[in-house]
């Protein structure tokens, strides 16, 4: 004989009660926990409540956010300073949004737990989105740096090539070009000052060599050698020399300004340098090499 009645299988039914929704005005005032509920209800109720939805969302995020800036702040000590703080904060922003909407409060376990993994991972995320060292090549230096830190420890020294090399199971070779390959160069910002504890430190660019600009000590020693070298000459040698080594001018500029022909001006040129060669004994990296 079959009948209608669904069978009681025993298991007890588990109820969710959850409040009324409150006005959004209250929802400041609201413990995180019962949030939690008037969030559900608003979002079971679908399209209608979406404002309800985004006021417990914007409340929520405010509450956390002291959580997302405290996980940005332990990551930051490990990466270099030329990582900003904010962007930190910013990418944990998202995780915290999709932790929000993702969380479900009849689990049994509590959001902070839930939420820490997610901004962890949106941050983490955002790292790697703008790394542009290969995977591969960070795992391949992880993996090398483990190596070495446990034998470092079994030892009590710094292993050799040999004992690392059979340690990964590479040959001397192979474990040379991982070793080259996953040792991968940072990127530091220029404006980054050496003490960021006082406003006196003063920016990294200060120190970085301009190849492009006139070094003054070396333009002294130039001008200090010229008059050393031409105080012997006559006027029109002087002038000559002067225009063509400091000005740049070429020998038929110099000839049309002092109303001779270029071969005359390359010829006393040629004496000039001649005598100039005599008196430095022919000393190689001076001016006149």
């Amino acid at each position: 004989m079959t009948t209608n009645k669904q069978q009681d299988t025993g298991a007890p039914k588990r109820t969710v009660t959850r409040p009324k929704l409150k006005r959004v005005a209250d929802f400041d005032e609201v413990v995180t926990e019962d949030l939690w509920n008037y969030y559900r209800q608003a979002v079971e109720a679908g399209p209608k409540k979406a404002h309800e939805v985004e006021k417990i969302r914007n409340t929520l995020m405010e509450r956390h956010y002291p959580l997302v800036k405290y996980i940005a702040e332990r990551l930051q000590q490990t990466l270099p300073r030329s990582i900003e703080l904010d962007d930190l904060i910013s990418a944990g922003l998202f995780g915290l949004m999709d932790a929000i909407r993702g969380f479900d409060p009849d689990r049994g376990f509590k959001f902070k737990t839930y939420c820490s993994t997610r901004i962890r991972g949106s941050i983490l995320d955002q790292l790697r989105s703008q790394d542009w060292v290969p995977r591969l090549v960070r795992l391949k230096a992880t993996r090398i740096d483990k190596a070495l830190q446990s034998l470092t420890s079994q030892y009590g020294r710094e292993p050799t090539h040999s004992e690392l090399a059979e340690s990964l199971e590479l040959s001397h070779g192979d474990l040379s070009k991982e070793i080259s390959g996953g040792t991968a160069k940072a990127v530091f910002s220029i404006s980054e000052r050496w003490d960021d504890s006082s406003e006196d430190g003063g920016e990294k660019s200060e120190i970085i060599e301009d190849k492009k600009a006139t070094d003054p000590i070396s333009e002294l020693h130039q001008k200090d050698l010229m008059v050393y070298l031409t105080r012997s000459l006559t006027s029109k040698e002087r002038f000559i020399i002067e225009q063509y080594y400091q000005v740049g001018h070429t020998m038929r500029e110099i000839g049309e300004m002092l109303a001779l022909t270029e071969s005359r001006v390359c010829q006393i040129h040629s004496n000039v340098m001649g005598r100039l060669k005599g008196l430095l004994g022919q000393k190689e990296g001076t001016l006149l090499m």
